[in-house]
């Protein structure tokens, strides 16, 4: 099976007539239906807001469409707070979600008027000396064990670093409650890149009973639950998407069979999705330049892991297009390779892939969220361009490409 991408060849050539590869590129129209279609999933709920994870893909103008769409943002950085700030969101429209927490991050969350979600029981002291503790507040919750869905094991929860265990969020409601909070929340994040349309739905019933039992043990009424993130994409060309009206409508079915008759039919359903939102929307655009004929078949590419780490950090599948040779056969097995100084920079590994020439033009798909991201300077390697593919078919340079002088300039005059 095949995965088809978001750009056409002739398209392709046009852009890269422009900007040279290496770089990312951004399908704004799947952007913009994929949000929509979060939106409608949810509609049944007055108060649902997606909070965007900036992690996933963080440029502005990324999140200005967001933004158009009625997104918020979920931050766990001072810099993203920053960037969500410059973007033009504020108050209720950012969640700041983050661990092991500087205080200048809670400094600023706080001046934004962010709505602060603490990832343990002893940053309420600790948030309450440096920022003072706000009017609106959110807990994170952690069930530790593992976390299954019917016999499978989606994750285990007890080896994550996040969150209060079920007797310390308990507590930590009530002491915030005695410390004049008025608006409380819960969140928590329990699988990564799920795809089972499950998912969300077993998280949040698990979190709408504990919102009842808390509001019996504290009398905290919770106003909004946020399923966080977990909710993934098949990169895999087998597998079948999530369906994200069937996602909404299992937690609906948790909410009117757990929520309605306790009285909380009134909370908010918050979710901080990044991969769902933007992965399948983001291609990595690369050139062969070389090839090799060794103990294997190489193709060497001008993209490497500085611009995708996921495949070498994790060994993560990524499909990949060979633009103008989608029909030919796949008759031929490659790495598939980028040029650092490490063994596990590869794109792929025995891929069976349509004969490659030098000079053929490489998709990689799915590179949306997390890819440009979790860039990195290795080797001295540049971060590429990001361009966006607009819903008018042109294309705009929306990050350029680093230089030498930008990775030399932290040491000019310390040395250089």
């Amino acid at each position: 099976m095949n995965k088809i991408p978001f750009v056409t060849k002739e398209q392709l050539e046009q852009i890269m007539d422009k900007y040279p590869t290496p770089f990312h590129l951004y399908d704004e129209k799947g952007i913009r239906e994929n949000a929509r279609r979060l939106k409608q999933a949810f509609a049944w709920n007055k108060g649902f807001h997606e909070y965007f994870a900036v992690k996933a893909t963080p440029n502005p103008t990324i999140l200005k469409i967001l933004k158009e769409e009625g997104c918020g943002t979920d931050c766990s950085s001072l810099t993203e707070l920053m960037m969500s700030e410059m973007c033009g969101f504020s108050g209720n429209e950012i969640m700041f979600s983050s661990n092991d927490t500087p205080a200048e991050e809670f400094v600023k969350a706080k001046e934004l008027n962010a709505i602060i979600n603490l990832d343990d029981i002893t940053h309420i002291d600790f948030l309450d000396k440096v920022a003072g503790i706000p009017k609106k507040i959110c807990c994170r919750f952690n069930p530790g064990g593992k976390f299954s869905i019917a016999t499978t094991i989606m994750d285990n929860p007890g080896d994550a670093k996040y969150g209060m265990t079920k007797p310390q969020i308990i507590e930590a409601y009530k002491r915030l409650k005695d410390m004049g909070v008025e608006e409380f929340g819960m969140h928590s994040f329990l699988a990564s890149n799920t795809v089972t349309n499950e998912y969300y739905p077993v998280l949040a019933k698990i979190l709408f009973e504990l919102a009842v039992e808390i509001q019996e043990k504290t009398g905290v009424k919770l106003s909004f639950i946020n399923l966080s993130g977990g909710v993934g994409i098949p990169y895999t060309p087998d597998k079948e998407p999530n369906d994200i009206m069937v996602i909404g409508e299992g937690v609906h079915k948790a909410f009117d069979e757990v929520l309605v008759p306790a009285g909380l039919g009134d909370v908010k359903i918050f979710t901080e999705l990044g991969r769902f939102m933007l992965a399948p929307y983001g291609h990595l655009v690369t050139k062969v330049i070389h090839e090799k004929h060794t103990h294997k078949e190489y193709i060497g590419v001008d993209a490497c892991a500085v611009n995708l780490m996921r495949p070498a950090m994790y060994g993560a599948y990524h499909h990949i297009t060979v633009m103008g040779k989608e029909d030919a056969p796949h008759d031929h097995m490659y790495d598939v390779t980028g040029s650092l100084c490490e063994n596990n920079d590869k794109f792929a590994i025995d891929r069976e892939l349509p004969e490659i020439e030098i000079g053929d033009t490489l998709v990689i798909h799915d590179t949306g969220a997390h890819g440009f991201a979790m860039g990195y300077n290795y080797n001295g390697k540049l971060k590429s361009a990001e361009i966006l593919l607009k819903e008018d078919g042109s294309s705009e340079m929306i990050r350029r490409a680093e230089t030498p002088d930008d990775y030399f300039a932290t040491l000019r005059g310390y040395g250089l």
